[in-house]
């Protein structure tokens, strides 16, 4: 019996129809599910651009995209060989050779400093600052300068880092600071007696802990940055399946990943969907002058009350200063790098 003769039997119409149809339910439900896409066709021709973490996942497809729209690219990364293996992709794809790597380690004050010195000395202009590393749901850590590692740096390598960029952002305005959260921010709770987790530890909460502290950054950061030129706003990608969730159950079961692995797929985020959020905040030009908002699915929406809280906010602001160090020294030292 011929191939063809073999899918016409009866026998066979409905099970391959019924196939067919999950398929393509299963395809447009995968579409649908990856949320806004980025639709604005504005440039940045010319335009410095800071990605943290941007060596893969959605730092990597933010940086390809803003490559491709003439944006000058530096990867802030912590791993160089796999940053130097990104930034040769993004060149041969977009012919843009202006794409540079720079080390950092968010997880050490000492290297965030390192790194702003470098960027302020180097560059004439930041335009865009992308908060995006992060890491999720690890095992209890702490950085070298005695932080859990979720809220180290999650929260305070950027805080340190944007305030260190501040003068050089305000000097290139119009400018943009992207932070990059999650709604998981609605679970968490700011408890400033235990911001270290030394008293109770549970992966998940420290997580989320650490993304309400990335939206009272935004909200208190916008605040200061009145009248300047420079907006700050923040962003959930959606659930995205990048290296970021190699902590969580999902990835460490094998009856998960066999039984559930499906179902994943079809409703969590490719890398390039979970990006789109972050580029269409970095170069809407309907956006130049919006500050302290919250996006998802490149729209503006309204993040949990917690995160714009203006007492707690105020004070995660003051005590993160305290925490990384920040004093009126890092100030005026910027800004002798900056008349210099």
């Amino acid at each position: 019996m011929s191939f063809f003769r073999r899918i016409l039997n009866p026998n066979l119409v409905f099970p391959l129809s019924f196939l067919g149809t999950a398929v393509g339910v299963a395809l447009i439900s995968k579409d649908y599910f990856g949320g806004g896409e980025c639709l604005c066709k504005d440039r940045i021709e010319g335009k410095t651009v800071i990605i943290t973490g941007s060596n893969c996942g959605i730092g990597k497809e933010t940086a390809l995209e803003l490559a491709k729209r003439g944006g000058r690219i530096i990867l802030a990364c912590r791993n160089e060989a796999k940053a130097e293996k990104t930034r040769q992709e993004i060149v041969e794809e977009t012919g843009n050779q202006n794409v540079s790597v720079k080390l950092i380690d968010l997880g050490s004050l000492k290297s965030v400093r390192k790194f702003a010195q470098e960027i302020n000395s180097e560059e004439k202009t930041v335009d865009i600052l992308i908060n995006n590393a992060g890491v999720m749901r690890c095992p209890y850590e702490k950085t070298e300068d005695g932080f859990e590692r979720q809220f180290g740096v999650n929260h305070l390598g950027h805080f340190l880092l944007t305030n260190l960029l501040l003068d050089k952002l305000k000097n290139s305005q119009p400018s943009r600071i992207i932070t990059v959260s999650s709604i998981a921010h609605e679970r968490g709770e700011i408890e400033f007696d235990d911001l270290n987790c030394e008293k109770n530890y549970d992966k998940s909460f420290a997580y989320s802990d650490s993304k309400l502290a990335n939206v009272l950054f935004t909200h208190e950061l916008n605040k200061r940055l009145k009248d300047t030129g420079v907006t700050a706003n923040c962003l959930h990608p959606g659930i995205v399946k990048t290296f970021i969730g190699r902590h969580t159950g999902l990835h460490n079961s094998y009856f998960s990943m066999s039984i559930l692995g499906p179902i994943f797929w079809m409703f969590v985020k490719t890398p390039k969907q979970g990006a789109q959020t972050s580029i269409e905040c970095a170069i809407n030009k309907d956006f130049e002058h919006v500050s302290g908002k919250y996006f998802k699915d490149c729209k503006i929406i309204t993040c949990d009350p917690k995160g714009c809280d203006d007492e707690v906010a105020e004070k995660l602001w003051k005590v993160s200063e305290q925490m990384v160090g920040l004093t009126t020294t890092d100030i005026n030292e910027n800004i002798k790098q900056e008349t210099s």
